[in-house]
């Protein structure tokens, strides 16, 4: 174990996702998700395939017997990345961000009514005190209702970020189902080739032929999903999760950096309030899981 070399690799597929996203965003206003979802995952697969190939995992990763548990993670995956591109394109980035780290809060809710976990008092708190930063973040959009504006793009991207939250928390808990019976690199694989085949599924939903430029960030998209998803899985082989787990909250930073630069997406007062509190209630949890590990092993 290296605790230091699993927290730098961390750090490094944070920046690669925000990267991506960021990809993702400058072509959101033409290119639809799905089709963005398609090049995300099929392209992921070049920089993972020949890392299989070298490690002499590739047999591994392909052979299953669980295609069905796969397909299920790889719809989910699907759902949450859709939804999370279109928040992407409606919403400026920071806030997009604040949303997404609704998804540990809502896994704890899912490990309730799903696995069938103890949760108790303390961890309860954390959940409804980071729905209460949610919420915080989201008011203003949530003033549309009454002013009818049910359609805006704002509240529609409120509710595009929030929906991959819940789908990329239910991912949490398949995945956590998918360890005990399968290896990672099949996990990972699996993931990329039945994502890419269930975007597909999009396209008589209205593709466009991407321009030189447009195909160019889609494609780096891809690439860069790919390396964070392998930097991703390799920081678990030197470092517990628990250890890992808090930088997570560093793409709140490199969102607010892409966005300001690339996009000139300044945050306001609720999304920076609401993200310190969901922030807040996400370490919390993270430390009383650390806490009750540390009694499990002394």
């Amino acid at each position: 174990m290296s605790p230091l070399k699993g927290i730098l690799l961390k750090i490094a597929s944070t920046v690669m996702f925000t990267a991506m996203i960021a990809c993702i965003k400058a072509v959101s206003e033409t290119i639809p998700a799905g089709e963005a979802v398609f090049f995300r995952s099929f392209f992921a697969l070049v920089p993972l395939l020949p890392l299989l190939i070298y490690r002499g995992q590739l047999m591994t990763a392909i052979t299953t017997r669980h295609y069905i548990s796969h397909w299920t993670r790889g719809l989910v995956g699907v759902a949450s990345m859709g939804t999370w591109f279109m928040a992407i394109g409606l919403l400026p980035m920071p806030e997009a961000f604040a949303l997404g780290y609704a998804s540990p809060l809502i896994a704890v809710v899912l490990a309730v009514l799903m696995l069938g976990e103890q949760v108790r008092f303390f961890r309860w708190g954390a959940v409804l005190v980071g729905f209460g930063g949610i919420l915080f973040i989201v008011w203003p959009s949530l003033s549309l209702l009454r002013q009818g504006a049910l359609e805006t793009p704002a509240l529609m991207g409120a509710i595009c970020a929030l929906g991959s939250s819940f789908f990329a928390a239910l991912a949490m808990i398949l995945v956590r189902k998918l360890i005990a019976i399968e290896p990672t690199p099949a996990i990972v694989l699996h993931f990329s080739v039945n994502s890419a085949i269930l975007a597909l599924l999009t396209l008589p939903l209205g593709w466009v032929w991407p321009n030189p430029y447009e195909a160019a960030l889609l494609i780096l998209s891809g690439l860069l999903g790919g390396v964070g998803q392998i930097l991703l899985t390799e920081c678990y082989r030197h470092a517990d999760t628990s250890t890992i787990a808090p930088f997570d909250y560093l793409s709140m930073l490199w969102g607010l950096l892409f966005g300001y630069v690339l996009f000139g997406d300044k945050p306001t007062s609720h999304v920076l309030i609401g993200a310190a509190i969901v922030i807040g209630a996400g370490l919390m949890i993270i430390l009383r899981e650390r806490q009750l590990a540390s009694r499990v092993t002394t």
